[in-house]
């Protein structure tokens, strides 16, 4: 006879190992795909659909075939799912083109790690299966809140105590050989499980449950799946791109699970449906334009707490609908089924329906009218079939409201934003505004400018990509990050001793670089998102007025550049920002080895910086001096005025060629071999080891 706490412990293992390969993967893919938020949204819209098939997989298994052939089927596919270990991607697999990036990550972690995965998400459900059948008069539902701890606990553990330790492609062997150790005892337990009677007979007097309920169950696990994805893009594009940030949602939503499947009551509806009210009117509120400016300290408790009681809610009701175990199968495959549709409406539906991120708005909406349906269908709540009780009639009265005022601040959203598209990559915005009427002399305010201060300007996100004036007399003025003043600005003008200089540049923004061009120079651009290219066109002349030939490659620019012969640059840019921060894979070691590879040998390396959370001079100083190069940073200060933000840059070269060099060095600080250093690799990275107090006390 096996013991509660094998089944208790092979769950558990289960379930570490179906959340600990979900970064390993989406990591380790993450550099084929531009290194872009949305990356990790349609991971988590492949490991939903594949939960789904497993509890598809195990509700057919548990009630179509005899308990000893459910053994003997899930032993032998366990088996078998050991030939495709290693869970390593094959370097033929990466995307040519960038186009239809969503099913390329479909298709990708399908052929890696699909059969392992779908057999992990089986286990669960199937192993309460056995055991609900062995022990009739025990209640497996707690199994449940042990697997989600499971989960929560390979969340926690792998950015702390396994990325700043183990390079990805151990990492994915590593858990290769704890899959293998798990599959076996796994099938030992099949193998044991079905095949004795159970001690008590199933009961057969159960009731089926109704479709209202199948319904339901679907329902609030899709609103809270929804939710989760909805509230981690909206906080990573609108809020704060602060890396390991998608932990904090992630956890609070298996959390909720934790507590209303753990059974001892945690969920209390009357408390929660007043927290509730709270939550949903303060985001509702906080979605408005004017409040897009809420500190850190604010929005990120404010979004993540709603995130918490939403899910309380959605998953608290679905612990007090669930059916008698005997039906336990098919109660998780519609919670699979919900928690799939949620993650394929935020992740594929709406940037396909939506120019906006209005999916968040709408989560929200549907959150608030499934507390209507949940109380107005249940015997045990005070409204029950409600018609003209005050209470009731106050309860919709709030549901309306709530709505109403999320599809007010969408209108307002809309109609502040001159020009907004969206793709796989994020919303990409283009906004008309009036710049400061001073000019900043030596940190002070200045006299006033006569000149015209009316600009456009690229955002994706909270982040700037590019500022134009709209006059014809300054909109060839570089402007932002790539100022005269600025890291980039001084290498280009060093740069210019030289007739015809050649150009690369990752990252096109605006095309702001382009205004340094002059006739004979040739600047090539490296692009992913094709959105960009389109509004850089269309609403910036950047590229149409600079008189030096303009070349954009489309793809990912490290891909790209493999697969180019030496370019012979002058100067290359590295300046390809997803969020608040450049792709780790365009800061290893490897790639400043690709770099200077298509650098003349007296060609400079200029690499952006800026950032509010993470420290990447270490990183950066760390290649240079790794490759034996020079590094130099230059910091320049904003002037509203001229539309020049702060900015940073570190400007890498060969030490005895290193183009401008006195004149470089004037204006920044060498970094020494003495600088703090964090060597990056294809293999390793840990964005903990570079993250600024600020941000660690956030993600804290």
């Amino acid at each position: 006879m096996i013991s509660k706490l094998t089944y208790g412990l092979v769950i558990f293992s289960s379930a570490f190992l179906l959340f600990q390969v979900q970064p390993i993967l989406g990591k380790m893919i993450l550099p084929w795909f531009g290194g872009s938020a949305g990356v990790w949204i349609v991971c988590l819209l492949f490991f939903q659909t594949a939960l789904l098939l497993g509890y598809l997989y195990a509700h057919l298994l548990s009630q179509v075939f005899s308990p000893p052939l459910q053994g003997r089927i899930h032993a032998a596919l366990l088996v078998a799912s050991l030939a495709a270990l290693p869970i390593v991607p094959k370097p033929i697999w990466k995307p040519a083109t960038p186009a239809h990036p969503a099913f390329h990550i479909l298709i990708l972690l399908t052929l890696c790690a699909g059969l392992p995965y779908f057999l992990l998400s089986s286990t669960s459900p199937l192993l309460q299966a056995w055991y609900g059948r062995r022990e009739a008069s025990s209640v497996p539902y707690r199994l449940y809140a042990l697997s989600n701890a499971g989960s929560m606990l390979a969340l926690l553990s792998y950015p702390i105590l396994v990325e700043p330790r183990i390079g990805t492609s151990h990492q994915a062997l590593g858990w290769s050989w704890a899959y293998g150790g798990v599959a076996i005892l796994c099938a030992g337990v099949a193998l044991a499980s079905p095949a004795g009677a159970p001690r008590d007979a199933p009961t057969e007097s159960a009731p089926v449950p109704a479709w209202g309920d199948r319904i339901l169950w679907m329902s609030l696990a899709a609103c809270g799946s929804a939710l989760l994805l909805a509230i981690t893009r909206h906080i990573l594009q609108n809020v704060a791109s602060v890396p390991l940030l998608w932990i904090i949602p992630l956890a609070l939503y298996l959390l909720s699970f934790i507590l209303c499947f753990e059974g001892r009551a945690w969920y209390h509806r009357d408390f929660f449906l007043r927290l509730l009210g709270v939550a949903l009117a303060s985001v509702a509120y906080a979605l408005a334009p004017s409040f897009s400016g809420l500190p850190l300290l604010v929005s990120i408790p404010l979004y993540c707490g709603c995130l918490f009681v939403c899910c309380m809610f959605c998953h608290g009701e679905l612990a007090r609908l669930k059916p008698h175990p005997a039906h336990l199968t098919s109660f998780y495959l519609m919670m699979a089924l919900g928690g799939a549709l949620g993650a394929l409406f935020v992740a594929l539906l709406a940037p396909w329906l939506f120019s906006g991120d209005y999916e968040l708005r709408i989560a929200l909406g549907c959150c608030a009218l499934l507390v209507l349906v949940v109380h107005h269908r249940d015997p045990g709540s005070q409204f029950y079939r409600a018609r003209w009780k005050p209470a009731w009639l106050l309860l919709v009265a709030a549901v309306l409201a709530v709505n109403v005022s999320l599809v007010f601040t969408a209108r307002q959203d809309a109609e502040s934003v001159r020009v907004r598209e969206r793709n796989f990559f994020g919303v990409l915005r283009v906004l008309d505004q009036v710049a400061e009427n001073v000019v900043v002399l030596n940190g002070e305010p200045g006299q006033f400018t006569a000149e015209d201060p009316h600009f456009k300007k690229l955002m994706n996100g909270t982040i700037d990509h590019g500022l134009q004036f709209t006059s014809p007399s300054r909109r060839r003025e570089p402007t932002t990050y790539y100022s005269p003043r600025s890291g980039i600005g001084i290498a280009l003008t060093a740069a210019r001793a030289q007739a015809d200089l050649n150009v690369g540049v990752i990252g096109l923004g605006a095309g702001t670089l382009a205004a340094y061009g002059r006739p004979g120079d040739h600047y090539t651009f490296y692009e992913i998102n094709p959105l960009v290219l389109q509004l850089a066109n269309l609403e910036f002349t950047f590229l149409h007025d600079s008189p030096a030939k303009i070349d954009v490659v489309m793809g990912d620019a490290r891909l790209s550049l493999e697969h180019e012969p030496p370019q012979e640059f002058d100067v290359l840019a590295v300046d390809a920002f997803s969020g608040d921060s450049i792709p780790v894979h365009l800061l290893t070691r490897q790639a400043f080895a690709l770099y200077f590879r298509h650098l003349k040998s007296q060609g400079v390396l200029a690499v952006h910086i800026s950032n509010q959370y993470l420290d990447l001079e270490p990183v950066v100083a760390a290649a240079a001096f790794d490759l034996s190069k020079e590094a130099v940073k230059i910091r320049n200060e904003a002037d509203g005025a001229r539309g020049i933000s702060g900015a940073t840059w570190i400007l890498v070269a060969a030490p005895a060629e290193f183009l401008g060099k006195d004149q470089i060095e004037e204006h920044g600080t060498k970094l020494t071999s003495a600088s703090p250093q964090i060597l990056w690799t294809d293999d390793y990275s840990s964005l903990l080891s570079v993250l600024k107090r600020p941000a660690i006390e956030l993600a804290r």
